[in-house]
């Protein structure tokens, strides 16, 4: 197999590994977010979210500095590097402040309308646009979605706005994200986001700190920036071998996640709604993975799907 075949075989196979570690970031990422909303009951948002980017600053500091990465602070892009730390850091906060008030699946279900805008804004952002099937299949991805949250049946507490402002940060972030996966190492990528949410976050740590309450509490604020820290690794790396429009549909995976640990941590127990719009989530994502794998290898490389 030689030429465009073997090409298109290559790009199939890098977007199946995308695929893959994006599933695997947002799975950490419903790790993450668990944690967030246990420990904004116990001490103040702003002190999650700067123990969030501290912690995991200090983790990946041990593993990958500009001492053992002479060339880790070397960017291409300084401007965009800060500017997709900016949207990472609002996407957090608005997150975080949202669990406080909503169930984890409620807050995630507003979350993933992400994948839609992503969509929207990859063609004329990053020139990957997006076929009718993947549309559909968005779409449909989407309503499932609705069915969770039905709007206009009972009415959405105002919280869920914070969760919108989020959704929002994301698809920039995704797309930024993109961007710069075509200049700067992942490694560099990661310092950045995690230098900039410590150095906003920490002088106003101060004002907000309160002790934790047990071990527990303690353990559980390092290690949500270890999962926030590896999770973003693994979605900058996911974003090196696969389109932004390829791999957001498969953040609706999460929502698995989210009511898993909703039902085990917080027993928020999951309404006959939210199972019906995770199981069209689920489909949604699976055809397109199915698409991905059948349809890839007989496509010319800018067609859209």
């Amino acid at each position: 197999m030689t030429g465009p075949a073997l090409d298109s075989v290559q790009e199939h196979r890098q977007r199946l590994i995308g695929i893959g570690l994006m599933c695997g970031a947002v799975a950490t990422f419903a790790c993450l977010d668990a944690i967030g909303k246990y420990l904004g009951t116990r001490m103040d948002v702003l002190q999650v979210v700067a123990v969030r980017y501290a912690s995991a600053f200090v983790l990946t500091l041990l593993i990958s500095n500009p001492i053992v990465r002479p060339g880790l602070l070397r960017t291409a892009k300084p401007l965009l590097q800060i500017g997709r730390s900016a949207l990472l850091l609002g996407s957090t906060f608005f997150n975080f402040m949202a669990f406080r008030y909503l169930q984890l699946d409620e807050a995630l279900a507003i979350l993933f309308s992400t994948p839609f805008m992503v969509a929207i804004l990859a063609g004329p952002m990053l020139g990957e646009w997006v076929g009718w099937r993947r549309w559909i299949a968005i779409g449909v991805g989407f309503a499932g979605v609705m069915v969770v949250i039905r709007p206009g049946f009972g009415g959405l507490h105002w919280a869920a706005m914070l969760s919108g402002a989020s959704a929002v940060c994301y698809a920039f972030y995704g797309i930024t994200t993109r961007m710069l996966a075509r200049y700067d190492s992942s490694q560099t990528t990661l310092f950045y986001s995690n230098l900039f949410g410590t150095a906003i976050m920490l002088p106003v740590l101060p004002f907000v700190w309160t002790p934790p309450r047990s071990v527990l509490d303690g353990v559980l604020m390092v290690a949500m920036g270890a999962f926030g820290a590896f999770g973003h690794y693994l979605l900058i790396v996911a974003h090196r071998h696969a389109p932004a429009s390829v791999l957001s549909p498969f953040m609706y995976t999460q929502l698995i996640w989210a009511t898993t640990f909703g039902y085990l941590v917080f027993a928020n127990v999951p309404n006959h709604w939210t199972l019906t719009g995770a199981a069209i989530v689920i489909g949604s994502g699976l055809y397109l993975l199915h698409r991905e794998r059948r349809t890839h290898g007989t496509v010319a490389p800018n067609e859209p799907r």
